[in-house]
């Protein structure tokens, strides 16, 4: 286990699976972390990760989605979710993929997932050790609800959303708990910037949480700063980034089986690569 390095898994909705290609490749050879911290789409990846699950993520993240057509509007009309929740939060961990919650709690690595405080519009760092099965459900959940196209999720009586609203690519929580070197795995290619522009929401959307319209507001501008930080650190050798090197294909509710295969086997085949030549 890597004690002084930390792990950082970048969200990106359907993007993910080119984590958890990157994942199951370092899962091939062994290499695990004393701490990860992931946002989104990369806390569902990096549970099977923690859990020593290899290719769970794939199934969850292809398969399954061919199988089931677990994304879509109508999931977003019947559930309020634009994916399948019951599906994807109850039926996959606990009947059709059986999720390994013995492993991942006696696993001794941190492992915190990026959630955004609705009330105080400030991102915040929950774990579930102590095997509460459910809280650690309902925190994955949490990290990985879009705003608009999910509901607010409650985790210890507060409401949260996406982590990804305020903190995409959470370096400096790593950096705070101790980890002056990390890596990161990336959804976008090096360069990207979002081009969006930031506006102001109306104080009908999410009329009770005046603090979260505030952060969505913010949230292009922040996160094309994290991206220009990753690079400056990524240039200084404080990072080392795993990102898609082929131009980007997949979107973020991507559902072309054929597209996300080739996202993840390149993802597999960079996180192989990095093994093999000992980068740390």
């Amino acid at each position: 286990m890597i004690r002084n390095t930390g792990l950082i898994l970048e969200g990106g909705g359907m993007r993910g699976v080119f984590t958890s290609g990157v994942l199951d490749a370092f899962m091939k050879h062994g290499l695990e972390f004393s701490y990860v911290v992931a946002v989104s789409a990369g806390a569902c990846n990096g549970l099977s990760y923690v859990s020593r699950q290899p290719r769970r993520a794939r199934l969850s993240n292809i398969d399954m989605l061919v199988k089931y057509n677990y994304l879509g509007i109508r999931h977003l009309v019947t559930q309020g979710c634009i994916f399948d929740p019951e599906l994807l939060y109850d039926r996959f961990p606990n009947e059709l993929i059986p999720y390994d919650y013995d492993t991942y709690f006696a696993n001794p690595a941190t492992f915190e997932m990026v959630v955004t405080n609705c009330e105080t519009g400030y991102a915040e760092y929950l774990s579930e050790k102590s095997g509460d099965r459910q809280r650690l459900l309902d925190i994955v959940r949490a990290s990985s609800s879009l705003p608009y196209v999910s509901k607010v999720v409650m985790v210890d009586g507060v409401p949260y959303l996406d982590g990804g609203i305020v903190d995409s690519i959470p370096i400096e929580r790593a950096v705070s708990m101790g980890f002056r070197r990390n890596v990161v795995i990336a959804t976008r290619n090096r360069g990207f910037r979002n081009t969006g522009k930031d506006r102001k929401i109306p104080r009908f959307i999410y009329k009770n949480y005046p603090r979260l319209r505030v952060a969505l507001s913010r949230r292009i501008a922040l996160y094309n700063q994290q991206l220009d930080m990753l690079e400056r650190m990524e240039d200084s050798g404080e990072v080392l980034c795993i990102r898609p090197q082929r131009p980007m294909e997949v979107d973020r509710i991507e559902k072309g089986a054929t597209k996300l295969e080739r996202l993840y086997e390149e993802g597999y085949n960079l996180g192989d690569e990095f093994c093999r030549k000992g980068l740390l």
